[in-house]
């Protein structure tokens, strides 16, 4: 399997993963949440704060989306090294809101690691298929 189709598939099975999240966060929230680590359910009506999760899920896989089907490579992973910020920044919030270490590390970490590791991939097979132009000769024919 050629690094380009490898990539390919490692970015559909994120941009899809992505689009599954948020649509699961928005559509069944209660059922969603005890997934990320967080040991309590929001108290009052701080289960807005989930759907908004969902709603963030869900455009960075339409992003992701978008860049696969278009084949704009290059962006594509850049975009997966912006994207792997979010479940780092989800490690964190867990972390610091007396959730788990181990879901904290396994699910968001290991997620972000995933996500990174893939944009680099992508950025790693690009680099090696862009071409640079030759340099103008500086005596042209008159």
């Amino acid at each position: 399997m050629s690094l380009k189709r490898a990539n390919t598939v490692l970015a559909t099975v994120i941009t899809l993963f992505v689009l599954y999240l948020g649509l699961s966060f928005m559509l069944f929230p209660e059922t969603s949440a005890p997934g990320v680590g967080l040991p309590t359910w929001p108290s009052g009506d701080g289960g807005g704060f989930l759907v908004m999760k969902g709603l963030r899920e869900f455009a960075m896989g339409l992003v992701l989306g978008v860049l696969l089907v278009t084949g704009h490579r290059r962006a594509l992973g850049w975009v997966l090294l912006m994207e792997a910020v979010a479940p780092f920044g989800d490690m964190i919030n867990v972390l610091t809101h007396h959730g788990t270490v181990a879901a904290a590390v396994g699910i968001h970490g290991l997620t972000a690691a995933f996500i990174a590791v893939t944009g680099l991939l992508v950025l790693r097979e690009t680099s090696r298929t862009r071409k640079v132009p030759a340099p103008a000769s500086a005596a042209q024919p008159a």
